[in-house]
C-alpha cells in the first residue's frame, strides 16, 4: 500500500486503500477536536474532583492523537488537512451553547461537555477494534498495542462515565433543586 495507489478501482468505485485513508483522517479530525475539548474541560474543572482525572486523561488523549498520526504514516496514508480545520471550528462553535446563565459556568455544562468527552473515546474505542481486525491481515498494523488501546480507551470510558454521573447529580438532582 503505497501512496502512489489509485483512489478508485477499475470500475470506479474507491479502493479500501482510499477508503481507509478517509475513515482514519476522519478519526484523526475527531481525535485532534477531542483534544481541546479535554484541554477546556479539564481547564474549566481545575480544582474540583474531575479535574485531576481530566487533565490525566487529557495527557492519555494527546498521546493516542500521536499514536494515531504514527498509525497513518506506518500505513503511508494521505492526510486531508480540510475536515480537520472544519472538525477544529465545529468544536469551537459548539462551545457557544447556551447554558441557562450568562457570565457563570452552568453545572449543566460540565454534564454536557463529559457527555461529548465520553462519546468521543467511545468513538476511539471503536477505532482501535477496528483496526485491531485489520491487524489480522496488515502487518503494520500491531494486534497487541491495538488490544492494549482499545482496553485503554473502555477505561476512560469508564471513568468519565463515573464523572458524568456525579455531574449529572450535581447538575440535575433533588439537591439541586
Amino acid at each position: 500500500m503505497d501512496g502512489t495507489t489509485a483512489r478508485t478501482s477499475a470500475r470506479g468505485a474507491p479502493t479500501p486503500r482510499h477508503l481507509l485513508g478517509i475513515y482514519l483522517d476522519d478519526h484523526l479530525a475527531g481525535a485532534q477536536a477531542g483534544l481541546s475539548r479535554f484541554r477546556a474541560a479539564a481547564r474549566a474543572e481545575r480544582g474540583s474532583p474531575a479535574g485531576a482525572a481530566l487533565e490525566r486523561l487529557q495527557g492519555e488523549v494527546a498521546e493516542d492523537l500521536r499514536t494515531l498520526e504514527s498509525v497513518i504514516a506506518a500505513l503511508d496514508l494521505p492526510r486531508r488537512s480540510g475536515f480537520r480545520v472544519l472538525a477544529a471550528v465545529t468544536e469551537r462553535v459548539g462551545r457557544l451553547k447556551p447554558n441557562g446563565r450568562l457570565v457563570r459556568r452552568s453545572p449543566l455544562a460540565s454534564v454536557v461537555d463529559l457527555e461529548g468527552l465520553l462519546l468521543g473515546v467511545e468513538g476511539k474505542g471503536a477505532l482501535w477494534r477496528s483496526l485491531r481486525v485489520l491487524a489480522d491481515t496488515e502487518p503494520r498494523l500491531d494486534a497487541t498495542r491495538l488490544d492494549a488501546l482499545a482496553e485503554r480507551a473502555e477505561r476512560q470510558a469508564a471513568e468519565l462515565e463515573v464523572l458524568r454521573r456525579s455531574a449529572v447529580v450535581e447538575a440535575l438532582g433533588p439537591a439541586a433543586a
